[in-house]
């Protein structure tokens, strides 16, 4: 006889939770008396990139700032690798800070240091090594993000846009950091140096394990390059999830964004293999 047990039908094996490396809850940001932000949640999952868009003026680069501690919170928190920030000790706050690289919308570069010295700024601040240790480390930073080695005695000043932007990176990139943050990368390149950039970006995630938060408005960046895009409308993140859960999110601004007349060109541009047009 059948034991009607032995035909049951195994359980489906659970999805393995995603390791949550930067957590945000109910954070709230304002200046004066108008809110930018309110009751915000957002998790970013490790080796993920993701792309965190919205309208000028709702507050991107704000929480991207906020969540670096540059910018106050009226209400809260935030955990980065699993340390709340706000209870961090000095010494958790450094592990954080090691552990996480910045590239700024325009770079940022230091115009009275060349492009080595700038590479060098973290190296200085968090760590103690000999000068020829640091002038290598530098060196090797720029070949990571392609480019020539006589960039690094070469000023901001003597930099093309794109150039600024791999050279921010490699100083971001100078002490292995785990989380990198990039406020609008490809701002202001031409299509061809964007693409590059996006290009880059999956490369060294892929490489060196990254988890990427990237600020941007640029929709090539985020059909190529993002594994899931939040959505930042109403102070606070309406959405969260892959560029094809975007078009299909049933809301004003996520349709006007994504399904608009630039997202159908962008759509109608697209080469088979997804790369860009170019055009």
């Amino acid at each position: 006889m059948i034991d009607p047990a032995s035909t049951q039908t195994a359980p489906p094996a659970q999805a393995p939770e995603r390791d949550v490396v930067l957590s945000v809850r109910d954070v709230t940001v304002g200046f004066g008396d108008t809110l930018v932000l309110k009751d915000l949640d957002l998790d970013v999952y490790r080796g993920e990139i993701l792309g965190f868009v919205g309208g000028s003026g709702t507050g991107k680069s704000v929480l991207m700032r906020a969540i670096l501690g540059l910018t106050p919170r009226r209400a809260g928190t935030i955990e980065v690798l699993g340390i709340d920030l706000d209870k961090a000790d000095d010494e958790e706050r450094t592990h954080v800070e090691r552990n996480w690289g910045v590239l700024f919308q325009q770079g940022a570069l230091f115009s009275s240091l060349n492009v080595r010295q700038n590479i060098q700024v973290p190296m200085r601040e968090h760590l103690s090594l000999s000068e020829r240790l640091m002038d290598e480390l530098a060196l090797f930073k720029l070949d990571l993000v392609g480019l020539p080695r006589d960039a690094a005695e070469k000023f901001p000043s003597e930099l093309s846009g794109g150039m600024i932007k791999r050279a921010s990176l490699a100083r971001a990139l100078v002490l292995d950091p785990e989380i990198v943050f990039l406020d609008e990368p490809t701002s202001g390149l031409d299509p061809i140096a964007a693409a590059a950039f996006d290009d880059l970006t999956i490369k060294l995630r892929d490489t060196l394990g990254l988890t990427v938060y990237m600020v941007t408005h640029d929709l090539d960046s985020l059909h190529s390059t993002c594994d899931r895009i939040a959505v930042l409308a109403e102070k606070r993140v309406l959405t969260t999830g892959t560029i094809d859960e975007m078009l299909a999110f049933d809301h004003p601004w996520v349709q006007s964004y994504f399904n608009g007349v630039r997202g159908a060109r962008r759509a109608g541009q697209e080469r088979p293999d997804g790369g860009r047009s170019g055009a």
